[in-house]
């Protein structure tokens, strides 16, 4: 790839300059390139801090991504969408999204890399980018990158709160649809593996009640998240005394129930699931939207209240 700086770029470190003409391209990247002797200025070597000179040509050499040290795998997993920028999936509850310790494999990017043959790559290595997240336990919608300049414009717009995300969840007591809760989270202090309204160290979170229904003692909720945190709705429905039915975690476990609230017991995981996401094509500009209805085990349960809790 050979680049030509311009008047605007006159003076500015080699690093910053490239990562103003390969947006799609991290920091880190660019700096690894340049230090493995990738990218050279009039010809020449180069460092990260050489200033870029107007007229001056730089010429990139981007090797061909690494495959992937996961191993893929024949899960089952819908595919809602597919093309050449990124996928959307349905995620099943009980899959975790990325291998980590405990996970090395059974989780979405082992699943993905199975049944997606066109991935780019992302941050040097062939593997989708994984923009956002879903909890081990939450089933529904998610978007996925099949390369750099993808996953970095889908990660703009979750940053810039331009992504629409709906949830369903059922709730303990009864809550009004219009609600806003507006609640910082952070790691929880006495627990490392939750998470906190009450944490000293927290960050801005914003959750909104966008449509409920109520079933004598519980509340199946339409919740729509204005930030990403890490178990935002099931921190905020918790702190406000309604925790998410069959949550362990954060409270929605009861031992005992009324009669016309048997069939809660049949649950095995959190009733909650991602069933609508929207955003902006990132190569075309479109503006996309997806569902995913209520998989058939919270469907089964939420039946059932219905007719005897009516």
């Amino acid at each position: 790839m050979r680049l030509e700086a311009t008047a605007e770029h006159d003076g500015l470190r080699l690093d910053r300059f490239l990562a103003a003409v390969l947006p799609e391209r991290s920091r880190s990247q660019i700096q690894r390139l340049i230090k493995d002797g990738r990218v050279t200025l009039d010809g020449r070597p180069c460092r990260v801090s050489t200033p870029v000179r107007e007229g001056q040509a730089v010429q990139v050499d981007i090797p061909p991504p690494a495959p992937s040290a996961v191993e893929p795998e024949p899960l089952p997993l819908a595919i809602l969408y597919d093309d050449a920028d990124l996928v959307v999936v349905d995620k099943p509850a009980g899959m975790v999204v990325h291998p980590a310790a405990g996970h090395a494999s059974g989780t979405l990017v082992n699943a993905l890399l199975h049944h997606v043959r066109d991935l780019s790559g992302v941050g040097g290595e062939e593997r989708p980018g994984i923009v956002h997240r879903l909890d081990r336990g939450t089933s529904g919608v998610m978007v996925v990158a099949k390369h750099d300049r993808a996953h970095a414009e889908l990660a703009r717009q979750f940053h810039d709160r331009e992504v629409d995300k709906e949830y369903y969840a059922l709730v303990w007591g009864l809550v009004q649809a219009g609600r806003r809760i507006d609640l910082p989270i952070g790691r929880d202090p006495g627990n490392r593996q939750k998470m906190s309204a009450r944490a000293r160290r927290a960050r801005s979170a914003v959750t909104r009640i966008a449509g409920a229904e109520h079933l004598r003692g519980v509340s199946l909720l339409r919740v729509g998240l204005a930030t990403g945190r890490t178990h935002q709705i099931r921190v905020h429905l918790s702190a406000i005394g309604h925790p998410v039915v069959g949550d362990a975690t954060y409270g929605g476990v009861h031992r005992r129930v009324p009669p016309h609230l048997k069939a809660l017991g049949r649950l095995e995981r959190p009733f909650l699931h991602a069933w609508r996401l929207a955003f902006t094509h990132p190569a075309d500009g479109r503006r996309l939207a997806f569902e995913s209805p209520l998989p058939a085990d919270l469907q089964h349960v939420l039946d059932e209240i219905r007719v005897t809790a009516g």
